[in-house]
């Protein structure tokens, strides 16, 4: 194939963000950036890749085949990030030892994941997301929980919903179902999908009673208000899982006090589809789109797998997704701002060059012609690239 028919592609799963998607993803990151640092979160920046075996420690068998793999020249194996949460643990236990806890941290970056690739879903993306670790307790579950909620709506949303569960009260009624390892991750498994055909199926061919199957067939519906905690104690006798719900009203409590309640609802089903979760979890979703928004919970575990004792609770939130679902509730992106077109006739690009630096000085949005043109070519170049204002130098003078 010669050089004139080669047609250059880029890899499946990824995109070009062209200029006026890129203007959005860039005011929806300085928006978050800005927010997380208000509520005293510091960014941090990792690897794009790290070493497989720090990237895999905690983690599902699902995720690890969905990583990108690669060797160094040592042929050690590396892998692309496919999430934030390991890499920020992994920092946490060897850069912030010495820290006093709590620790919030914030990032803004692009993962990876080799997926099936659609609308909202990549195999490269962008998430915004926080990690508060060192806290254990309600406190910071809720403070998780709001801040989320704060973030959507500072991106423009409005019209989104955030289901709240905890990982423990499934386990509680796992615990004293008698379903063997494998029927329980079944069980899982299907919960995470929402297939509750699939769920029916497994729990028909188990040993369980009839008011056991009953049970974890109505798991998946226990969703809604304040009355869906109340039900679910009815429900359930063992420790753990009233614990869990115990933990569950109390964030509810706390989230009043943060204004956010009327966006929460329980849903004692979700259980997310990442084994490190521990406690609380949640996942944000908008009309019009078939996945969440963002998700996270508590993850008591991860740290400790680097050698640091460390309760930890956090989110992400996709960055795509976001501009999705604001651009299919018709929520108009910002406009760039594009204040001054300075243009030149023959002999005057010094004066043009002098004008348009000072009009950038006081913070004017300025482009300047790279070539001498009448009046009236320029006033044509002004309106196509949508200045709001034409600046003409003539004889070292500047009009507009």
């Amino acid at each position: 194939m010669s050089r004139s028919q080669f047609l250059p592609q880029i890899p499946y799963g990824t995109k070009d963000f062209l200029p006026r998607d890129a203007r959005r993803k860039r005011a929806a990151e300085n928006a978050l950036a800005s927010l997380f640092a208000r509520w005293g979160y510091d960014e941090v920046v990792t690897p794009t890749f790290e070493y497989l075996e720090t990237l895999t420690v905690g983690v599902s068998g699902d995720l690890v085949q969905s990583l990108f793999k690669f060797f160094d020249r040592n042929n050690a194996i590396l892998a692309l990030r496919p999430d934030m949460t390991t890499p920020i643990a992994r920092v946490a236990a060897t850069r912030f030892r010495e820290s006093v806890p709590p620790l919030r941290l914030f990032y803004l970056t692009n993962v990876f994941r080799q997926e099936q690739a659609q609308a909202g879903r990549q195999c490269e993306f962008y998430q915004a997301g926080v990690e508060l670790l060192g806290a254990g307790g309600p406190a910071a579950d809720a403070e998780v929980v709001a801040l989320a909620v704060t973030a959507l709506l500072e991106t423009g949303l409005t019209n989104f919903q955030v289901g709240l569960g905890q990982v423990q009260f499934l386990n509680g009624v796992m615990a004293e179902s008698g379903l063997t390892a494998g029927e329980q991750q079944r069980v899982k498994q299907f919960l995470v999908s929402r297939d509750l055909v699939g769920l029916g199926e497994i729990l028909a061919g188990s040993s369980l009673s009839a008011a056991a199957q009953k049970l974890i067939r109505e798991i998946p519906l226990l969703h809604g208000n304040d009355k869906v905690v109340s039900e679910a104690y009815r429900l359930v006798g063992n420790d753990v899982s009233r614990a869990a719900l115990d933990n569950l009203a109390d964030i509810r409590r706390l989230l009043a006090g943060y204004g956010v309640e009327r966006y929460v609802t329980f849903d004692l089903g979700l259980i997310r589809d990442l084994d490190y979760y521990t406690g609380m979890v949640f996942e944000g979703y908008t009309p019009g789109l078939g996945f969440p928004l963002c998700g996270g919970g508590r993850y008591d575990n991860m740290v400790a797998a680097f050698g640091v004792d460390c309760p930890a609770t956090g989110f992400a939130m996709g960055i795509e997704r976001i501009l999705l679902a604001l651009e299919r509730q018709g929520i108009a992106p910002p406009e760039a701002v594009r204040d001054a077109y300075v243009a030149w006739d023959e002999g005057a690009l010094a004066a043009a060059i002098a004008e348009a630096g000072r009009l950038r000085h006081e913070g004017r949005t300025v482009e300047m012609a790279l070539e001498a043109s009448s009046r009236a070519e320029a006033e044509a170049a002004r309106a196509a690239k949508g200045y709001s204002r034409l600046v003409y130098c003539d004889n070292n003078v500047a009009a507009g």
